[in-house]
């Protein structure tokens, strides 16, 4: 428990540094001389112009998933649906790959509650810490969580594969307090890692830009105290005698003003004007900066509003955004491993052999890709050509499991009714078959025969005189 504890702490500073970095509450002013820190650090404590965000969210929010495949059947697995909604983990996995691209990694606790059901929380890495068996990079040898509960006592759970402790801190150590079996037989804790790498921990996709954002605020910075300072002309005078006052204190020559002329008697006196600072100085800086951040985390100009904002479209925008596409679907091979773990304790928690050796299992994820509907559709009607099922193309339109079952349902009962109304019609027509048909009218009759009056009669008549001689 001391050296998880040990093990924690080291790293807590960096994923504090981390959040810090996301949230925007990262003014350092590390590029800036000391003076400059003495004169403007109370100015700018509170601003930071933070991309930081923006990096981390772009993915985040193309990564949603849909449901599992635990077995070989084609469709997605109910029980694996109802588990992940009971642990309310749509939106607990948005939060566990929001903190895993943040800091780097997040965790995932199964358990089982009172009912033998499993319970799925997820921990960040400023709580939790594991240790790997040595020489594996995947079973781990124990997980430990320490946290303050919300009367800021401190508590802390330790995780063995054969038992689980729980404890409290007593000086610089801690004391185990409450113990039990664990009878997964395993430590049920998940590490969600981000970037990993087969030595050393996860990486933040935060630590390769953190520079840059110093950069940037310092530059932004520097605009500032040059639209303060430098961004009106400045004008000045020279060979003009200074009068002091019988204090010795200088005496203002001039009350400058908007509606006053500047003038003097000494004919030696000159004037001059400093012009105002360039701005767009500091703009293009920040803008070179800020178009080495967005190649460094693959994230597409238009997302900076670089090169005035303009946001591209059709196949321009496809292109722009490749990058991103491609580093969300890398996230999703990494966070998709290890729900698949997740899903896979949680059916160890409920004793189904089966589905917890689920090797085969998968994550089915959200299309991380935008495109336009017509687009889509018109790929998707060209794929039906090719003899593909129809589930796999709701699937691939974007719609959920659980709307591509209710799909089966509707198409089900249409075509019930569509039977049913067919049935109506046919019993409607054989009884209309069976009735005798209606006595005829002599009156009726001889009307029918008489021939038409008028205009209508003469052509009557002719059209029945071409008919006899023709006959």
């Amino acid at each position: 428990m001391d050296f998880l504890y040990s093990k924690l702490s080291s790293r807590v500073g960096l994923y504090k540094k981390f959040g810090a970095y996301y949230d925007g509450n990262h003014q350092r002013m590390l590029f800036a001389q000391a003076k400059y820190k003495r004169e403007f650090a109370g100015v700018f404590e509170q601003w930071n112009d933070n991309f930081c965000g923006l990096i981390v969210d772009s993915v985040n929010e193309r990564l949603a998933i849909d449901g599992f495949r635990m077995t070989d059947e084609p469709v997605a697995d109910k029980e694996a649906r109802e588990i992940w909604q009971r642990n309310f983990l749509d939106a607990e996995s948005n939060s566990a790959h929001l903190d895993a691209m943040i800091q780097g990694a997040s965790y995932a606790v199964v358990w089982a509650d009172e009912d033998g059901e499993p319970v799925i929380s997820i921990e960040s890495a400023e709580t939790t810490v594991v240790q790997h068996k040595a020489g594996s990079r995947r079973q781990l040898e124990a997980a430990a969580k320490f946290f303050f509960d919300d009367w800021g006592r401190a508590h802390c759970t330790l995780w063995l594969p054969d038992r689980v402790h729980k404890g409290t801190p007593e000086g610089l150590s801690f004391t185990l307090t409450e113990s039990q079996n664990n009878p997964l037989g395993v430590v049920p804790v998940v590490p969600i890692s981000n970037r990993a790498r087969l030595v050393g921990d996860p990486v933040s996709d935060l630590a390769t830009v953190i520079p840059l954002a110093d950069a940037i605020n310092k530059v932004t910075s520097d605009a500032l105290v040059a639209s303060e300072y430098a961004a009106w002309p400045q004008r000045w005078v020279s060979g003009l005698e200074i009068i002091e006052d019988s204090n010795g204190v200088p005496i203002e020559p001039f009350q400058v003003a908007v509606d006053k002329l500047l003038q003097a008697e000494d004919p030696n006196t000159k004037w001059g004007q400093f012009e105002a600072a360039n701005l767009s100085n500091y703009v293009d800086l920040v803008n070179m900066l800020v178009q080495h951040m967005a190649s460094i985390s693959r994230i597409p100009f238009h997302y900076f509003l670089l090169n005035g904002g303009q946001a591209p479209s059709g196949e321009a925008i496809t292109s722009a955004e490749a990058g991103l596409i491609s580093k969300t679907r890398e996230r999703m091979l990494h966070f998709g491993e290890a729900w698949e773990r997740i899903m896979r304790l949680a059916f160890l928690v409920k004793h189904d052999k089966e589905r917890a050796e689920a090797w085969g299992a998968e994550v089915i994820w959200r299309d991380p890709e935008n495109r336009t509907e017509a687009q889509h559709v018109d790929a998707l009607l060209k794929l039906q050509m090719l003899n593909v099922p129809k589930q796999q193309l709701w699937s691939d339109a974007g719609y959920t499991p659980q709307q591509i079952e209710r799909f089966d349902t509707l198409l089900e009962d249409e075509a019930r009714t569509e039977m049913e109304r067919a049935d109506r019609y046919q019993t409607q027509a054989e009884k209309a078959a069976l009735q005798p048909p209606a006595a005829k009218d002599p009156q009726a009759e001889k009307a029918a025969r008489k021939a038409p009056q008028g205009n209508a009669g003469n052509a009557a008549r002719k059209s029945q005189a071409a008919y006899t001689k023709a006959a």
